[in-house]
């Protein structure tokens, strides 16, 4: 473990998958417009120029990095307001009817689209899933031949159990019937490679602070061709598409941690994954009846940054976050958007999951250790530990 001073420890930081530690290398390129360059973009005299420009090339690094235009680029708030920009945006634009998802999905996604269905805008249909929480595409494809024409949202990886959706044979699907397809790809933004050359969806999305960058900055990449009407209004910011001053050191921070993530990203991947083969095989040798939710376990079908650990059933069960919290393991139950919510994990509860097993999800970056898995695996054992009789 590492410190914070020579007595106190730090945390064992496993919730990576809910906000990440910001890269020194981003800190550096935010820091001359946290300080210097403070104009407002939209304003004409030199410092918003200045400002402006930074804008732009932002833009285009993150455009060059999906194989996109530029003009292709709108920044946001985060994966939440692009996600609902998306959603609300083709249905309303669009005049579109039906919309498809899966009850797997981010709440960003789901909560929209109950809304557009509660309000009449939309009949809601959801792809069917296995026990494991794998997608049925062959439903995907009934449906959409039985409807006009849809918007359709399945995530490139689930944000609680990891699994890993095929996005680009949804998007074949998607294709065949003329569907609007957005794909949440908040989790596997700089994780993963995206060309939307080769992908044939019309929306994908990004949130800064999940692949390193600050909080509050995020983009969503719509294809040439597509337009969709604002989701928040007043300004003509973002080629008026997203009104309001932009959040310039937070764009110029995203576009560097995009840059190094995708710089980085096969050593990066190397280094994660070897993380999670230790978790899993340490995990099984150290704590009894332990299991692994969705996919989670399978290098090739899971996204490799997420472990999803389901526990025996235990005295401790309702305390396990707190417990792993008092030994400076940080981790979440389930999704941390629920996290310390009544409701439980909507994505455990549809897998059919045991009420009485805890669930706890290790997510792990780049600036995790093998000591680190050791730690949290240990505090684990300690607390699984079958009492002598």
């Amino acid at each position: 473990m590492t410190t914070n001073s020579s007595t106190a420890p730090a945390y064992v930081y496993f919730d990576n998958a809910a906000t990440t530690p910001l890269d020194p290398e981003v800190l550096e390129a935010m820091l001359p417009f946290l300080q210097n360059h403070y104009g407002n973009p939209s304003s004409l005299h030199g410092p918003g120029r200045q400002v402006r420009a930074a804008i732009e090339n932002a833009r285009k690094t993150v455009a060059h990095l999906l194989n996109a235009a530029p003009a292709e680029i709108i920044f946001t708030s985060g994966g939440t307001e692009a996600d609902n920009y998306a959603a609300f945006g083709s249905v309303r634009t669009l005049g579109l009817k039906h919309a498809i998802t899966s009850p797997l999905e981010h709440h960003a996604v789901l909560h929209p689209l109950q809304a557009l269905a509660k309000s009449g805008e939309i009949e809601l249909h959801y792809v069917k899933h296995d026990a494991q929480g794998a997608l049925d595409l062959g439903h995907l494809e009934e449906l959409l031949a039985t409807q006009s024409r849809t918007f359709v949202s399945l995530m490139h990886a689930n944000n609680e159990i990891g699994n890993l959706n095929d996005i680009a044979a949804i998007g074949d699907i998607c294709a065949r019937y003329d569907a609007v397809f957005h794909t949440d790809t908040v989790q596997t933004m700089g994780h993963y490679r995206h060309d939307v050359q080769q992908l044939k969806n019309h929306f994908l999305v990004g949130s800064a602070h999940k692949f390193h960058g600050p909080k509050g900055v995020g983009f969503i990449y719509t294809r040439s061709g597509l337009q969709v009407s604002p989701l928040i209004h007043g300004g003509s910011q973002e080629r008026n598409v997203r009104s309001g001053t932009e959040n310039v050191y937070g764009i110029v921070g995203l576009a560097k941690a995009l840059e190094i993530a995708v710089r980085d990203l096969a050593a990066h991947h190397a280094h994660v994954q070897a993380l999670k083969t230790r978790f899993i095989e340490k995990l099984r040798a150290e704590v009894e009846d332990v299991q692994f939710n969705g996919l989670s376990e399978y290098a090739d079908k899971s996204l490799y940054t997420v472990l999803s650990v389901s526990l025996p059933p235990s005295a401790i069960s309702e305390m396990l976050l707190f417990n792993l919290d008092i030994s400076k393991v940080a981790a979440s139950g389930g999704s941390a958007c629920t996290s310390g919510a009544q409701a439980g994990s909507h994505v455990l509860e549809a897998l059919g999951c045991d009420p009485d097993r805890a669930t706890v999800r290790f997510s792990m970056s780049k600036m995790n250790t093998e000591a680190e898995v050791d730690y949290a695996v240990a505090v684990l054992a300690k607390l699984y530990r079958p009492v002598a009789v």
